[in-house]
């Protein structure tokens, strides 16, 4: 009986210690190929859920209550043979401790997603070499969720993860396939983690901490308190564009949180709406509608 009872407990030990990192939802929508069998788009979106689910992509423990929700939706344009055209959107969030509310952290669409795939074709990540566009693409966007996962509960903590996102851009420039180099505009992969590891937008890091864990995370318990450093994150953003004008990752950060910010600030107590407007139309122009909306 006692070994039954260790063995039973050795076997709870693992799987709470081995759980994979992310509860991720795979789409693929196929809806605009003019293709008579849909079997391929069937077993592709299959394979991407096994892939990003059951990999795992840090040496980190996660229980699986502590699993990132995220997901993924790919729209395929064009196919052909085993030539895919297609864009990728991808959403995470992450729970607001003492809720049951999901605050969203991520919400980007990639146009630049095009990649080979043939059927039952086995997806394995090997950090070492550039193997496909579509294991990379899927792969970077996995450490992209990760790493701004854990900015949220500690200073920077995502550091770990941005390396492996900017070591997988690297092993990818040598590729044909658009979405990896400088070059192709600022609103591209290499542009996105560059920027969250370059010193020139630590404001950002430290504003992704203190809203979420010094601010949501306390609105439970202290509203006037969590509204007041959600409010203050706000300013470090001003403090941001000041010497970035126009930072592609302001615009990442309002795309997933502009109307979450509008609901925090139409409840609860009072802050100075006028300040606050006043920020956030300097900060984020491009959601003034959504600010003109906080009416308390």
């Amino acid at each position: 009986m006692r070994r039954l009872i260790t063995a039973v407990l050795l076997l709870f030990i693992l799987q709470v210690s081995f759980a994979q990192e992310l509860n991720c939802t795979v789409t693929v929508n196929s809806d605009q190929v003019s293709q008579t069998n849909q079997q391929i788009f069937r077993t592709l979106e299959r394979s991407l859920s096994d892939f990003v689910n059951k990999s795992k992509w840090t040496n980190r423990v996660y229980r699986e209550n502590e699993r990132v929700n995220a997901r993924m939706f790919i729209t395929v344009s064009q196919y052909e043979s085993d030539r895919f055209e297609a864009n990728i959107q991808i959403q995470s969030s992450r729970p607001v401790f003492n809720t049951s509310y999901e605050s969203p952290i991520f919400n980007y669409k990639d146009d630049a997603f095009n990649f080979q795939y043939l059927e039952f074709q086995p997806l394995v990540y090997n950090e070492n070499v550039f193997e496909s566009n579509l294991i990379s693409v899927i792969a970077y966007y996995v450490y992209v969720i990760l790493g701004l996962d854990a900015d949220t509960f500690s200073l920077e903590g995502g550091d770990e993860m941005f390396r492996k996102a900017q070591n997988i851009v690297t092993q990818a420039q040598g590729s044909n396939f658009s979405g990896w180099n400088q070059e192709t505009g600022e609103r591209s992969r290499f542009e996105l983690v560059d920027n969250l590891m370059s010193n020139s937008f630590r404001e950002y890091r430290i504003a992704m901490y203190n809203y979420h864990r010094k601010g949501l995370d306390i609105l439970g318990d202290n509203n006037s308190t969590g509204k007041q450093v959600i409010a203050g994150s706000m300013r470090l953003f001003e403090t941001l564009i000041k010497r970035r004008p126009n930072a592609f990752l302001i615009q990442t950060f309002f795309d997933a949180k502009s109307e979450e910010i509008r609901n925090i600030f139409s409840d609860g107590p009072k802050v100075d709406i006028v300040k606050l407007k006043e920020t956030l139309n300097r900060v984020a122009p491009f959601y003034s509608s959504t600010w003109n909306e906080i009416n308390y």
